[in-house]
């Protein structure tokens, strides 16, 4: 079996005790800013999020004057996570009790019925309605936004909305915030969208407080799961011959096979879920009471696998009740295997899975957090988990092999951007003379240097500070709580940008500054066109040097990538960070703009993909090519304004070092547009 990460995470455990109200770190941390109007909630699938909202609404309700609570979750499925709550038993001032005829995702009946409910509730004295995304909108469709005022509008899985004019929730959403009666309080585990689209308007967003809790945190906090695992693999032909090769039997598994639309899928999804029964051993029969197919390995156990992908109804509701079964939830015996298509992502609770196995390629980041969501509860006995994204590689034969590549790429992106995900916080600061110590950090067996750039490990957050020379500081509110954030939001449309990722691993001739300075000024621009130049500025170097310390670390860490076969590399990011910054002479934002960012992930795919299909993406990537375009080279233009700026002269096209060479030679070409312009007229 092939187990070689590209991402490999050991997590440092500080397993913490509720406070004195029953309240998890986490659930502190937000019910410390129970007092804002409006309130977003960003935290890990499994991390409390449900019952911090509990604790919130109810403090709302009795100390902040508010009529009532409507809680909205996607589907139907997740309004179990609102059932009642003994919360008094662990120290809080009230229980937590929704009346059964007003969870409407336990009742019966159609969307209209659930609507007529909602306005019932609203003119009833009871205090919490739990609902569905699609009848909070049509309830706020018949009755108005004004029908809500002085209440709590608690949105979970946020990244449902967006500020797109099409999403209707998201139009609601901004008319609540206009009117300003209400409280709306938003929950998400995955806050970006694989689109890149934004969620709320910046200046809808600016008026949220955020409380956030990380990956990092969250796993530092478990008891018994210590390690995470990401890889993608590749593979030539049917992904049913090749599933067995990273696939375990011993690790409690969902399988989520590809859509029929994916070049992966083969079109027929039983014989999918057929071949994949096959590999594992040989059909004994099935379990009456629960739906699971009873399957025999080689070795002489029984596996319990539960098909989720069967669309006859009954079978289905038969198997997927059985796992949704409350007395069961603790039983690792119950299940061993889950093969699954569209179900079991959002909102699946099964504790003990140890391994979120993908095929095919998946456009949206927020799907894949959802999947390895899945395999990051904590569990006894469950010391390591992982996901592994199948993919098929390029070939030759296909029609279309420029598609296939782009998939390639659009995995590596989404692993790039999951290492963002999994990393502690990193607090940039520039280092100067005036710097000194921070209390609560640990800055190693030395401690604080003043004449070096530091390292610093908070334990107890798991945030990391970093002092860098030339380091631009933000100025305003917006551009600091940009830099606090939403860095992981501009990432995301940095890797992204397919341009950007194929020169950035494949065109060697490209200079690192006009990916780390020109493409991520541009998109920071894009993104924040409010900001004046000097934060703009900030921003852009918080968020490259977020990505490339990574990606250095990670390089550290693991001496240079994890080989396929090698056992398994932990990804020591303290230790890496620290050696990074000990073999620089000096760690400035000019050596941090000097790294390629995609450096790293092309290494990894280098050892993944066999050296013929490399190539061949190669050649697909270089046929593309585009020297330079007169957007590019207007903002290598303004790189060069700031050139002049601090050199007191323009960049030259003889210069050795490459990238002033390249600001000249975008100063060159847009003159000599210009003069072609002049001719033309």
């Amino acid at each position: 079996m092939i187990h070689a990460p590209s991402i490999s995470v050991t997590y440092t455990h500080h397993a913490s005790e509720p406070n004195e109200l029953g309240m998890r770190p986490m659930q502190e941390r937000a019910y410390q800013k129970r007092g804002e109007q409006y309130l977003l909630i960003k935290s890990p699938p499994a991390s409390g999020k449900s019952r911090a909202l509990m604790f919130i609404a109810l403090d709302k309700l009795r100390n902040q004057k508010l009529k009532q609570a409507v809680i909205c979750v996607p589907e139907k499925s997740i309004g179990s996570s609102f059932n009642d709550e003994p919360l008094s038993e662990f120290g809080f001032f009230e229980d937590w009790k929704v009346k059964p005829q007003w969870n409407l995702c336990n009742t019966a009946g159609t969307d209209g019925g659930k609507v007529d409910a909602v306005g019932k509730f609203l003119e009833s004295g009871d205090e919490v309605l739990v609902c569905t995304h699609a009848s909070f909108r049509f309830a706020v469709e018949r009755y108005g936004v004004a029908a809500f005022d002085e209440r709590l509008i608690a949105i979970d899985e946020f990244h449902h909305v967006s500020a797109n004019p099409d999403n209707r929730l998201g139009g609601y959403l901004a008319e609540f915030i206009t009117r300003d009666k209400c409280h709306i309080v938003a929950m998400t585990g995955s806050y970006f969208r694989g689109d890149a689209e934004a969620v709320l308007h910046p200046d809808d967003e600016a008026k949220f407080e955020t409380a956030t809790y990380t990956y990092y945190e969250q796993l530092s906090s478990y008891t018994h799961l210590k390690q995470l695992d990401m890889g993608y693999f590749f593979y030539n032909g049917s992904y049913t011959e090749s599933i067995m090769k990273v696939l375990d039997t011993g690790e409690k598994t969902i399988i989520h096979i590809p859509n029929v639309n994916a070049r992966e899928s083969t079109k027929d999804k039983i014989r999918e879920v057929e071949h994949i029964i096959d590999g594992l051993g040989s059909w004994d029969k099935t379990d009456e009471k629960t739906g699971f197919y009873l399957v025999k390995t080689a070795d002489g156990r029984t596996l319990r696998i539960a098909d989720l992908v069967d669309d006859e109804p009954a079978k289905r509701d038969k198997v997927s009740n059985a796992l949704k079964e409350p007395a069961q939830k603790f039983n690792r015996d119950h299940v061993d295997i889950i093969i699954a298509l569209g179900m079991a992502k959002e909102g699946f609770d099964w504790i003990w899975c140890e391994h979120a196995l993908t095929i095919g390629y998946r456009s949206s980041l927020t799907e894949i957090v959802q999947i390895i969501g899945r395999a990051t509860r904590d569990a006894p006995g469950k010391t390591k988990t992982r996901f592994t994204n199948l993919i098929a590689e390029p070939d030759a034969s296909e029609e279309n092999v420029t598609h296939a590549v782009n998939d390639t790429l659009k995995a590596i992106a989404a692993s790039l951007l999951m290492e963002q995900v999994l990393a502690p916080r990193f607090d940039f600061r520039a280092k100067t003379p005036g710097n000194g110590p921070t209390e609560g950090y640990d800055y190693g067996e030395n401690g604080y240097g003043p004449n070096q750039c530091n390292v610093g490990v908070n334990k107890e957050t798991g945030h990391f500070q970093l002092e860098i020379k030339g380091l631009a500081e933000p100025q305003s509110d917006a551009a600091k709580r940009i830099c606090k954030e939403d860095l992981n939001e501009l990432i995301t449309s940095f890797v992204q940008d397919k341009q950007t990722m194929e020169n950035g691993m494949f065109n060697k001739e490209m200079v690192p500054e006009e990916f780390t300075q020109v493409r991520m000024g541009k998109i920071v621009q894009e993104r924040f066109p409010d900001l004046d130049g000097e934060d703009q500025e900030a921003v852009r170097q918080h968020a490259i040097a977020a990505l490339n310390i990574i990606q250095q670390a990670k390089k550290k860490a693991t001496g240079g990538g994890a080989q396929p076969g090698e056992p398994t590399l932990n990804l020591s990011l303290i230790q890496g960070v620290r050696k990074f910054c000990m073999d620089v002479k000096e760690l400035d934002i000019d050596l941090i703009d000097r790294i390629n960012p995609f450096e790293e992930a092309y290494s990894i795919l280098s050892k993944s993909m066999s050296e013929e299909r490399l190539k061949q993406v190669a050649e697909v990537i270089a046929a593309r090519k585009v020297s330079m375009s007169e957007e590019d080279a207007r903002e290598l233009v303004k790189r060069a304004a700031r050139f002049k700026e601090e050199k007191g002269r323009l960049p030259s096209l003889t210069a050795t070092d490459p990238w002033e060479k390249r600001m000249a030679e975008g100063i060159a070409y847009l003159q000599r547009i210009v003069r072609e312009r002049k001719n033309e007229q």
